[in-house]
C-alpha cells in the first residue's frame, strides 16, 4: 500500500496513547461547549452579565458537553480515526456539533422562557463552538508539522511543477523530519501561479529565471514533479539542471504509485531510459482492447522482452485464458511472475515449445483452442543472424508459418505478427525475414478473411541484448565504448508503450493490414553514448567501430510504396503488403535477393578507428 505523509505517521503514533489523546481533546471540546454557551448569554444580553441565570447555564453547558461525548463517540471523534486538522475530522466534528445544537437548541427555544435560558442560545454557541474547535486542531496541526520538517542537514531542493504532484510531493517533504530533501522553492512556467505558497514554499518563477533562483536558494537538486513528461522535457531539464549544478530527480509513474510498487516520495536520479524513451500513452485502452475480455488468448516469445510485456498487460483485461508459450523455460517463469505472481511452473497456462516444430505447434492449438494469438517469437539481433541466415529462415520464416497454419485450423480470430522498422526496405537477414513474415501474415488473411495483422516498430528500451544494457557494461568495464558510426540513428520507445501500442492496434487493424507505431524522432546513438559517460562521470573513450553487414545509418518505419495513414489512432499507421503463399517460399531465391541488394543504405565515410578522445 502507498505510505500515507509523514505528519500522518507522527500523529497515528500517538493513536497508541488513545486515553490520553481522547482525554485532552475532549475535555477541550467540552471547555469549547462552556466557553461558547456563556458567550451567547453575554452576547444575546447585550453584556449584561448580571441577567444571565448561572445554574441553568451550567446545566446547559454540562449538557453539551455529554451530548458531545455521546455522538463524538458515535462519529470516532476521540477514537483516533482523524488525523489532527485534516478535512475529514472537521467534517465529523462538524456533523457532531451540528447534533449537539439541535438536540438541545429544539428544547431551548420550546422551554427557554421557563428554563430562564434565552431561547436563541445553542444557535448562537454553534458557530462559536465550532470556531474553538477548530482553532485548537488547526494549531495542534501547525505544531505537529512544524516538529516533521526535514532538518538542517535535507538537501536544499527545488521542485519542478506547481500542481496536484508537486504538491502533494512538497507536503510529505515538509512534513518528514527523516526526509533528505527541504524545498526551498518551487518553479513553474504557469503565469497565474506566480506568487503562491505551497505549505509554506513559495512559486519563485519559470525555468527561464533557473539562475536566479539558484543563487537565491542555494538549491542543489531540483525534482521533476511533471505528470508524464516526456524526452524532449526531460533531456532539456537534464541540461539545465547540469548547466547549474543541480542533481535532477524524477518522480515514480503514477501507476506504479497506485500498484504499491512505489512511493510519492521514492526520488531517483533521472536515466538514460528517461531521456531516450516515452512514457507509455494513455487513451481509451478498456474499449479499444475489449477484443481481449473473456477471450482464449495465447502469446508465443512469452518469456522475452516484448512477449512478457504483453502478457502483463492483457493479463488485466481478464481474457478467459491466458497461453504463454516459449522455448525459454527462464524467461517463462519470469513471465508467470509478472501475471501470476508466482513462478512455479507448475500449471498449463505455461506451454515449452518450440515455434520451429510444426507438428507440436499444431497439437498445443488444437489442444487448446485459442481465438486471439499475439506472435512475439523471433530472433532478432542482426549481426548474429547476418552470420547464420539459416537460423532466421527457420524461426523469423518457417516459425511464423507454422503458427499461422495452426492458428487457421485452431479458428483464430485475432492473429497478430510482431514485426520489426526493419522490415521496411529491407537491407539485412533480420529485415528480409520478418519482412516474408509480415507478407505470409497478408496471405493468410486473403485465406481466411479474418484479422491477421501485423504490427512493426523499432527498438525498445531495456529489452534483452539491447543497446543501453550493453553501453552500461562497457562504462562499467571502463570502456571504450563502441559505436557502428558517429551519425546513426534509431528509433526507440519503453517496452510499456510499445506493448500498449500493439493491444490496440490489434483492436483497430483490418485482415492483412501492417499497422505501423509512431516512434517518435529517431536518436542519435552518438548523443546517447555521451550522455551515458557524462552521466557516469567516468573518462570513457568512444571507438567507431563502422557499420556491421546488413546495417542501416538511419532505419525507417514506413517502407517505399506503404501509406502513413493514421484513421482511427494517432500513434498507429496503415499500411497494406502484399502477401505471399507458403509455396512460393523459395530459400535459395531468399538468399540471392538479400546478397543483390545494398546491405546498408549508407556506406560512405565509415571510420573503423579510435576517436583518440571522449565523450564531452
Amino acid at each position: 500500500m502507498v505510505r500515507r505523509s509523514r505528519v500522518h505517521d507522527i500523529v497515528e503514533a500517538g493513536y497508541k496513547r488513545r486515553p490520553i489523546r481522547f482525554g485532552s481533546q475532549y475535555i477541550l471540546d467540552a471547555l469549547a461547549w462552556f466557553l461558547a454557551i456563556a458567550l451567547a448569554e453575554l452576547f444575546r444580553y447585550e453584556f449584561n452579565a448580571m441577567q444571565i441565570a448561572v445554574v441553568p447555564l451550567l446545566l446547559l453547558s454540562l449538557a453539551a458537553a455529554a451530548l458531545q461525548y455521546g455522538i463524538g463517540f458515535m462519529f470516532h471523534l476521540y477514537q483516533g480515526r482523524f488525523p489532527y486538522g485534516t478535512f475529514e475530522e472537521v467534517r465529523a466534528l462538524s456533523l457532531a456539533a451540528l447534533v449537539v445544537a439541535f438536540l438541545l437548541g429544539i428544547p431551548v427555544a420550546i422551554f427557554g422562557s421557563l428554563l430562564h435560558t434565552p431561547r436563541s442560545t445553542m444557535f448562537i454557541a454553534l458557530p462559536i463552538a465550532l470556531l474553538f474547535m477548530f482553532s485548537v486542531r488547526y494549531l495542534k496541526r501547525l505544531y505537529v508539522e512544524r516538529h516533521a520538517r526535514p532538518g538542517e542537514d535535507a538537501e536544499r531542493t527545488l521542485i519542478y511543477g506547481a500542481g496536484y504532484i508537486g504538491t502533494s510531493l512538497i507536503r510529505r517533504m515538509t512534513t518528514d523530519p527523516h526526509s533528505t530533501y527541504l524545498p526551498v522553492g518551487i518553479i513553474d512556467d504557469d503565469p497565474a501561479k506566480r506568487n503562491r505558497h505551497i505549505a509554506g514554499v513559495p512559486v519563485r518563477g519559470s525555468i527561464d529565471q533557473i539562475e536566479r533562483i539558484v543563487g537565491d536558494t542555494n538549491a542543489r537538486v531540483l525534482v521533476i514533479a511533471v505528470a508524464r513528461a516526456d524526452s524532449d522535457f526531460l533531456r532539456r531539464i537534464s541540461d539545465i539542471g547540469a548547466r547549474y549544478n543541480l542533481a535532477v530527480k524524477v518522480m515514480p509513474l503514477l501507476e506504479d504509485i497506485l500498484a504499491g510498487k512505489s512511493r510519492v516520495s521514492d526520488l531517483r536520479d533521472i536515466a538514460i531510459e528517461d531521456i531516450i524513451g516515452r512514457h507509455p500513452v494513455d487513451t481509451e485502452m478498456e474499449s479499444i482492447a475489449g477484443y481481449l475480455a473473456g477471450k482464449r488468448v495465447l502469446v508465443t516469445g512469452a518469456g522475452g522482452s516484448i512477449g512478457s510485456e504483453l502478457c502483463r498487460q492483457i493479463s488485466k483485461f481478464k481474457p478467459s485464458e491466458l497461453i504463454m508459450l516459449d522455448r525459454d523455460e527462464t524467461g517463462l517463469q519470469t513471465a508467470q511472475l509478472g501475471t501470476k505472481g508466482h513462478g512455479l511452473l507448475d500449471s498449463d497456462e505455461v506451454v515449452l515449445a518450440d515455434i520451429r516444430e510444426a507438428d507440436v505447434i499444431h497439437r498445443i492449438f488444437e489442444a487448446r483452442r485459442p481465438e486471439v494469438v499475439f506472435h512475439a517469437a523471433a530472433l532478432k539481433h542482426l549481426p548474429m543472424l547476418e552470420q547464420y541466415p539459416d537460423e532466421a529462415w527457420k524461426t523469423n520464416v518457417l516459425g511464423t508459418l507454422n503458427v499461422l497454419n495452426a492458428a487457421r485450423d485452431a479458428g483464430v480470430l485475432t492473429f497478430i505478427n510482431i514485426s520489426t522498422d526493419k522490415a521496411a526496405n529491407p537491407t539485412s537477414v533480420l529485415g528480409h525475414s520478418k519482412r516474408v513474415a509480415e507478407k505470409l501474415t497478408a496471405w493468410m488473411a486473403d485465406e481466411t478473411g479474418l484479422r491477421y495483422l501485423s504490427v512493426r516498430f523499432g527498438n525498445v528500451i531495456g529489452s534483452r541484448g539491447s543497446m543501453l544494457p550493453t553501453f552500461a557494461s562497457m562504462i562499467e568495464a571502463g570502456g571504450p565504448l563502441t559505436v557502428t558510426h558517429p551519425d546513426v540513428t534509431r528509433y526507440f520507445m519503453t517496452i510499456p508503450e510499445a506493448c500498449q501500442l500493439v493491444v490496440q492496434a490489434g483492436g483497430i487493424g483490418k485482415p492483412g493490414e501492417v499497422l505501423i507505431l509512431d516512434m517518435g524522432e529517431p536518436v542519435r546513438i552518438l548523443d546517447i553514448a555521451e550522455r551515458m559517460i557524462d552521466m557516469s562521470g567516468k573518462d570513457i573513450t568512444i571507438v567507431f567501430t563502422g557499420l556491421r553487414e546488413g546495417e542501416k545509418l538511419h532505419e525507417i518505419l514506413v517502407g517505399t510504396g506503404e501509406t502513413d495513414a493514421r484513421p482511427l489512432h494517432p500513434k498507429i499507421s496503415h499500411a497494406k503488403v502484399g502477401g505471399i503463399s507458403p509455396e512460393r517460399l523459395d530459400k535459395t531465391g531468399w538468399e540471392e535477393r538479400m546478397r543483390s541488394q545494398p546491405r546498408n543504405n549508407d556506406t560512405s565515410h565509415m571510420p573503423r578507428i579510435s576517436t583518440g578522445g571522449h565523450a564531452s
